[in-house]
């Protein structure tokens, strides 16, 4: 039976990394952190001098990279044209970066092939804020996990509080509000809920108690695809 492709997507702070990953683990399925292909093309286009404003460089850039992601030891690393690129994706600085790229037009378009070449086998887990609507709209199972505001701030915040100190839970809120903003507004694939996703509140959950509920979906889905 060909394994399911999983989309998890909803806004910052609604626990969508954490049990992606913790999902994919479970059903030894492949973890696709599109945030991370967003930093990788950023990063190349840092290395390379390319400013955002150079659409076609930019472009040509997204057509001639390649991105990988690779399990070693346990562990899942990306790869940008064949160099491990897991930890220098991950600086403050290309968090900025990755930021600045990812709104472009031309990269989210540039973008959307590695997304589906990725998937296309089935067997992943992946998480984002256009999956359901854009990336896989055929994708079997589809999650849209939300949050109250504060809930994702205060989340946020004590994740930032590892490496920044300066962090503020009020800031983080601020923040976060103008990124659901800009995510909702954005004329190209907007954070949007697909028709046909399962919608999770997470506010009130432990990261177990909802790997455990998409866990169930995900067997009934198996069920029922194999009794048609």
């Amino acid at each position: 039976m060909k394994k399911l492709t999983i989309v998890i997507d909803g806004p910052a702070g609604a626990g969508k990394s954490t049990v992606s990953q913790r999902l994919a683990k479970r059903l030894h399925y492949l973890y696709l952190d599109t945030g991370a292909l967003y930093r990788a093309i950023a990063l190349a286009a840092h290395e390379k001098n390319i400013p955002p404003t150079d659409f076609q460089e930019i472009r040509w850039l997204c057509q001639r990279t390649s991105i990988l992601f690779k399990k070693e030891k346990g562990k899942q690393k990306v790869y940008l044209n064949r160099k491990d690129v897991t930890r220098a994706i991950r600086t403050p600085h290309m968090s900025l970066l990755a930021s600045r790229y990812s709104k472009l037009p031309v990269v989210r378009k540039g973008l959307l092939w590695h997304q589906r070449h990725l998937g296309e086998q089935g067997g992943i887990v992946a998480e984002g804020r256009d999956l359901g609507t854009v990336v896989f709209p055929k994708a079997e199972l589809k999650f849209f996990l939300v949050a109250s505001l504060k809930e994702r701030a205060k989340r946020r915040y004590l994740e930032l509080k590892r490496t920044d100190k300066k962090s503020s839970l009020k800031n983080v809120e601020k923040e976060i509000q103008k990124r659901d903003r800009e995510d909702r507004q954005r004329a190209l694939a907007p954070l949007k809920k697909a028709k046909d996703a399962i919608e999770i509140d997470t506010t009130w959950m432990t990261i177990d108690q909802v790997v455990e509920e998409m866990y169930k979906k995900f067997q009934d889905k198996i069920h029922e695809n194999y009794c048609s």
